[in-house]
This record gives C-alpha cells, sequence and structure tokens, in this order.
C-alpha cells in the first residue's frame, strides 16, 4: 500500500466509525476470510464494522471465527440497506467491480459512504476514494494482513484473525502451489501460524469435510471429462440435474475444474456449470503459464479474475455454450501451444 493511500485510509478511519464490510456474491475462502478478519482489526482500533454478504457462503468456511455476526443481504434486505444508508465507510474486499454483488449493487450505487477498495484482480474500477490494488499478491487476505501491518497493527494479531488470514490464503492459492505464492506469502504464513492459526485443523475443515452426494457429483464431473488435446484444453459439465440428484450444497464443486488442470499436457481447463435458478451457465477458468484466462473470460464471458484463474457466464444453453466455446479455441491455439 502506497503512502498517499496509507494516509489517505487513516484519515478516513480517524475517529470511530459506522463502517460495512462487503465481499463478492457467491463468496470464497478469501472473501469470508478478509472481510472477517478486518472486521476483528476494525473493532480492535475502536471502530463499529459490520460484515455484509450478498449471499450465503459454503457450510466448510461456518467453523470460522466470526461467521454468525456475518448478515447475508438476500436474507436481511430492508436491515442491511439501513444499515449501508448510515453507515461512514464502506470497505470492498475482494471483488474490484460494483457488479460482483448482484442485487446489492443498486444499494451501493446509491450510497454516499467513501469507499475503500482492497482487492487482488485485475483491472480494478474506479469508484473507491481509496484504492489498494496489487495483482501480485496472492490473495486479498494477505493484502489485509500488509494492511494491517501498514497501519501499524500487527501487534493487534490474534487466533481469530489469523485463522480468517490464514484460510483465505490457503483456499486461494491452492494450499500454497499456486504461482502467486511468494516467499513473503509463507513468511506471512508462519506469522500467522505463531499467532494461533492452526494449519492442520483449518485444512481438515475446509478439504476434509466432503459429503457422500459431493463425491458422487465429482465422479459425475470426471465421467463428463472431455480432452481436446490439439489445444491443450479439457472442460467438465455438470447439468441441473446431476446438480438436484446428489443434493447440490454451496460450494460442493469447489475446486473441481483443477482436476481438469492437472491432466498431462494441459493448459486451459473450464467447468460448465448450469444453474436454472438464475438462467445462465456459470463458467470457472483455470490456466498454466502464461495463457490468461482473465483476458479469455473478459472477451468471451462477461467475466475475469486473475492470470491463471477466472470466471465467466453465459446466457447460452449448456450444449450451445460448450459448442461456442469449442469454435473460439482455434484463435487461441498458437498460445496454447506454447
Amino acid at each position: 500500500m502506497n503512502s498517499e493511500t496509507t494516509t489517505l485510509v487513516k484519515k478516513l478511519l480517524d475517529g470511530q466509525k459506522n463502517i460495512v464490510i462487503i465481499g463478492h456474491k457467491n463468496p470464497d475462502g478469501d472473501a469470508v476470510g478478509s472481510c472477517l478478519a478486518l472486521s476483528f482489526f476494525l473493532k480492535k482500533l475502536g471502530h463499529n464494522p459490520t460484515v455484509i454478504l450478498p449471499n450465503d457462503f459454503p457450510n466448510f468456511l461456518k467453523w470460522l471465527p466470526g461467521t454468525e455476526t456475518i448478515l447475508i443481504y438476500e436474507k436481511n434486505i430492508d436491515h442491511c440497506r439501513t444499515l449501508i444508508s448510515n453507515t461512514d465507510l464502506i470497505f470492498t474486499l475482494d471483488f474490484n467491480s460494483l457488479t460482483r454483488v448482484g442485487i446489492m449493487e443498486n444499494q451501493l450505487v446509491k450510497s454516499t459512504a467513501k469507499f475503500i477498495m482492497i482487492d487482488h484482480h485485475q483491472q480494478p474500477s474506479d469508484y473507491a476514494v481509496a484504492t489498494y490494488s496489487d495483482t501480485a499478491m496472492s490473495s486479498t487476505c494477505e493484502m489485509i494482513y500488509v494492511f494491517m501491518e501498514t497501519l501499524g497493527g500487527l501487534h493487534y494479531l490474534d487466533r481469530k484473525i489469523a485463522t480468517n488470514l490464514y484460510t483465505g490464503i490457503m483456499t486461494d492459492t491452492g494450499s500454497f502451489r499456486f504461482p502467486s505464492t511468494s516467499a513473503s506469502t509463507h513468511r506471512k504464513i508462519a506469522n500467522l501460524i505463531e499467532a494461533g492459526a492452526e494449519n492442520t485443523t483449518i485444512h481438515q475443515n475446509i478439504y476434509d469435510t466432503n459429503s457422500p452426494d459431493k463425491m458422487k457429483l465429482l465422479g459425475i464431473a470426471l465421467n463428463n471429462l472431455v480432452i481436446l488435446p490439439e489445444y491443450h484444453t479439457a472442460y467438465i459439465s455438470l447439468t441441473q440435474k446431476d446438480l438436484d440428484d446428489n443434493k447440490f450444497r454451496k460450494g460442493d464443486t469447489e475446486g473441481f475444474v483443477n482436476y481438469a488442470l492437472s491432466i498431462n499436457n494441459i493448459v486451459f481447463a473450464v467447468i460448465f456449470i448450469e444453474n436454472r435458478q438464475e438462467n445462465i451457465i456459470k463458467m470457472s477458468l483455470r490456466s498454466k503459464g502464461d495463457f490468461s484466462v482473465n483476458d479469455f473470460a473478459r472477451t468471451h464471458y462477461h467475466g475475469g479474475g486473475h492470470l491463471n484463474a477466472a470466471g465467466g457466464r453465459s446466457s447460452s444453453p449448456l450444449n450451445t455454450t460448450i459448442s461456442e466455446f469449442i469454435s473460439i479455441l482455434p484463435a487461441y491455439k498458437t498460445a496454447l501451444s506454447k
């Protein structure tokens, strides 16, 4: 965080403030962990923070310290609107465009509060008065650690904050294996463990609580795997029926796309998931090396994210979406063959 942004943030945090902290729609470990960690930190600074998420988050995150205090906008619309209308500051974490908050977007656009953005995705929007953006960072949780450090607040690091930050960094780095995991990331992780984050317990709570239905759904996903060797690409598809037949719960398909990416000689992997409630096909895109799924998703699928991890969506039916996807690949054959 540069000196200009630091000075501005300190000024905005001068005196006791009512603060709303917002994560993106369909929150993941980094969104939930960063929002909760920042909330605990701001409380220690004497502020009155409230975490609001657009919709619910996966059960495998609901053991995190502080989750019982989170307000879900779509379940508490009137209360959340009142809080947003009367807050002094709004922190937006782990997203860089107000389009990423779903039904909350109009409420935030109308807000007269000052916004502070903390995010590591590419091409941030300019809605915030203070923006801390760093695409080289592994996660927003790692950025919250730096935010605390820059404000001279690392002495406030405790078990609750450390557990939330560790969880977000771990999940967003694929258990520390993605290229964004730096030596500095590992040094922060060591400090989080020393502050009380129990790494083994966190890993077990996130990754070792799979239901039989989720494992059966994974089996169907792998059975639906298609490999396109000429484009070093693999994709997985799941229909709404696949989800319904296996009692799908939010978060059950997280990480499925990585199985496709793990195949030898595959550079680009996508999972297509039918969502009839929203009438869209949700897509998660992953890549290796220099192939930018961020650019691919922005160009073709109303999405974006990082160089090697992005999301997108299509309003066409599932089979049409897949056919269109395959028809796009020849234009990227050279880039996928590097």
